[in-house]
């Protein structure tokens, strides 16, 4: 009786194994840039195990040319790319196969700033200044219709190019104000620097609210059966780090320690309220607003049908 007991606890040992043993499904995400608080909830989530729960074995890549990242998930060369909600209409109009099936940063970060001890106080204050900008494109049409919220002409201010150099260029007295500085992190720099600058947010001045950061895929993935349990493990690592923000620091900075410092430990801070608690949910209104806002703006011939650029995963 005993041989037959153990013979057969071998046998289901020998059956399992298997199962226990086997490899993870591997993942690979192209970031944006380089790791910053801006990832957190995917480097919480593989920190406290959320992603090998799913049996997901996930690398997060920096990419080396961050504007290629769309290319290189489109053409198979990543599974998942981190890209911004603005930039998927532009790439959808360039014919660029690419869906949005996840938001990791559900509020826009970027703003108009000027020194909060300067002589700039609203907008209106910006008629014959000069602007400071990095990217034609998206931040030029964002700037218009902010400035027309408060009855100024785009024509009326002049647009210097300061090739991504915007707080030292507004810090050095070169610009009177920028546009593109991140709400969570170029304002703390000045003000660790200093300088504290006053921020105009785009969502409070005419432009459609919109998803700073989502997840993409080319769209014969998104019926892969990673991507959801991808977004499962971050939705778990952003409510995590929203109920444990100081625990999610010290993974944090446990997996990135060149990160430890004043600068990003505010920005992970301030990040924390803007991570989508429900990366696959879909806003579709909200899609269709700023695809609109896109098309009025003559950056893209027309809307896209929500359904073509983005898909909510069940």
């Amino acid at each position: 009786m005993k041989r037959s007991i153990r013979a057969l606890t071998t046998a289901l040992l020998l059956a399992l194994a298997p199962a226990s043993s086997q490899a993870a499904d591997k993942l690979s995400v192209l970031l944006e840039w380089f790791v910053n608080p801006d990832h957190a909830p995917m480097v919480i989530a593989a920190q406290k195990g959320y992603f090998a729960e799913e049996g997901l074995d996930v690398e997060l890549i920096a990419p080396s040319d961050a504007s290629a990242v769309p290319r290189l998930v489109a053409t198979r060369q990543a599974d998942i790319g981190i890209h911004y909600q603005p930039n998927l209409y532009l790439d959808h109009a360039a014919g660029l196969p690419l869906m949005r099936f996840g938001t990791l940063v559900e509020t826009p970060l970027n703003t108009v700033t000027v020194l909060a001890d300067g002589p700039i106080k609203s907008l209106k204050d910006l008629k014959g200044k000069k602007i400071g900008f990095s990217v034609a494109g998206f931040e030029e049409a964002m700037l218009k219709r902010m400035l027309a919220s408060e009855g100024v002409e785009l024509t009326d201010a002049e647009l210097i190019n300061v090739n991504f150099s915007l707080s030292p260029s507004l810090i050095g007295g070169k610009v009177d104000a920028t546009v593109g500085s991140f709400r969570n992190f170029e304002l703390t720099q000045m003000k660790l620097e200093g300088h504290p600058g006053l921020a105009f947010f785009p969502e409070e001045h005419g432009v459609p609210a919109y998803d700073e950061l989502i997840f993409v895929t080319r769209p014969d993935l998104v019926t892969d059966s990673r991507l959801p349990r991808f977004l499962h493990a971050v939705e778990k690592a952003a409510i995590f780090i929203t109920n444990h923000p100081q625990e999610g620091w010290d993974l944090f900075v446990k997996a990135y320690p060149n990160l430890n410092d004043e600068l990003n430990h505010t920005a992970f801070l301030d990040t924390l309220p803007r991570f989508a608690k429900r990366p696959a949910a879909l806003d579709r209104a909200r899609y269709a607003r700023f695809g609109a806002f896109m098309a009025d703006s003559k950056l893209i011939p027309s809307a896209p049908a929500v359904e073509d650029i983005a898909v909510e995963l069940k």
